[in-house]
């Protein structure tokens, strides 16, 4: 089966961040009932990320952040675990569910964060210091999160690093801006790896500036991935999770948002009667995760038909990379609502 079709940005709506075809109803209906026929005889679970396609989210158990899915999924009696995100999100469903099979729609679907900081790299840089205490961002491979101390996601990464011990000097991997931001609010000195997410660092001041004076009274929420000129203009840097809430408080008609267009699709959902607001980057009206959207109904399908491709992570890995992640369960307490 073949990804869903790709077409320019349509204008005249605020529906204008949608930048695919999308599937005809008959086609959608039928897959979308054959997938939770195979979900009921598998036994399975399907978990969607924030920043799936509509239509996945739409027939996923659960919709949310990598690690509160994979909390989800250390919950559940199901045999198989469907982890629709990027394949760092399934290897920490599979750290943390070691017995359970864990699939994914396309192995390919990565991350530049995790891209940017290789285990080689991160064990030399910790070798020229062996007083680094490593704080890592769960947007990293299961090697990366092996040679860590404690992970940290962007919704408690600051409650990590105050807690973190104060005779070590703190390396923070792999994303340089969500460990400025937590710099900021700790006033703890770090040194930070130069990494990034390739589709954050796509919002602007120019962008957030053009969209305020469209929408002036309408306040901005902005992932912590950003650039620091765009959280300095947001009146809110939080995670995906604390996004939702938010929006539920807030009185406010129309919200402007700074994050991975897929989330607009699970705030209309849970906050209905409000507008949200994609903030634009330079070449489009949203900004969509390449790899994110790399997942489709069909492939979803697919890979439920064939149990594969499967996550398999060694014994040895799931056992090390285990440890930092439960050191951070230890200190936040709670990991679900905080999750990044």
């Amino acid at each position: 089966m073949g990804m869903i079709e790709t077409a320019p940005a349509q204008t005249g709506g605020p529906s204008d961040f949608v930048t695919r075809v999308p599937l005809p109803p008959p086609r959608l209906d039928a897959l979308s009932r054959d997938i939770l026929a195979l979900k009921r005889k598998l036994n399975a679970v399907l978990l969607a990320h924030n920043y799936q396609v509509p239509e996945i989210q739409d027939v996923a158990d659960y919709v949310g952040d990598s690690l509160g899915l994979s909390q989800q999924a250390a919950k559940t009696k199901a045999e198989v675990i469907v982890f629709c995100g990027v394949h760092f999100m399934a290897e920490t469903a599979k750290i943390l569910n070691p017995g359970k099979l864990v699939i994914l729609p396309d192995r390919d679907a990565g991350c530049s964060l995790e891209e940017s900081c290789p285990a080689p790299k991160l064990q030399a840089m910790q070798e020229a210091n062996p007083n680094f205490y490593t704080v890592t961002y769960i947007n990293c491979s299961a090697e990366v999160k092996a040679l860590s101390d404690v992970i940290c996601t962007s919704g408690n990464a600051v409650k990590i690093v105050r807690a973190s011990p104060p005779d070590r000097d703190l390396l923070f991997v792999p994303d340089e801006n969500l460990g400025a931001w937590v710099m900021e609010q700790t006033g703890r000195k770090m040194t930070l790896w130069h990494g990034s997410c390739y589709a954050h660092v796509e919002f602007t001041h120019a962008g957030v500036m053009r969209i305020r004076r469209e929408f002036p009274d309408a306040p901005l929420l902005a992932h912590p991935e950003c650039t620091r000129g765009v959280r300095l203009l947001a009146d809110e840097v939080c995670s995906t999770e604390k996004m939702v809430d938010y929006c539920k408080k807030s009185p406010a008609p129309a919200i402007l948002i700074a994050t991975e267009a897929g989330m607009i699709h699970r705030l209309r959902k849970e906050c209905p009667g409000k507008q949200f607001i994609p903030v634009p980057i330079e070449h489009c009206r949203c900004n969509e995760c390449k790899y994110m959207k790399l997942n489709t109904l069909e492939k979803l399908y697919d890979c439920m038909a064939r149990l594969s491709p499967r996550v398999e992570l060694s014994r040895e890995i799931i056992e090390r990379a285990r440890r930092p992640i439960e050191r951070m369960l230890e200190i936040s307490s709670q990991p679900l609502a905080n999750a990044g």
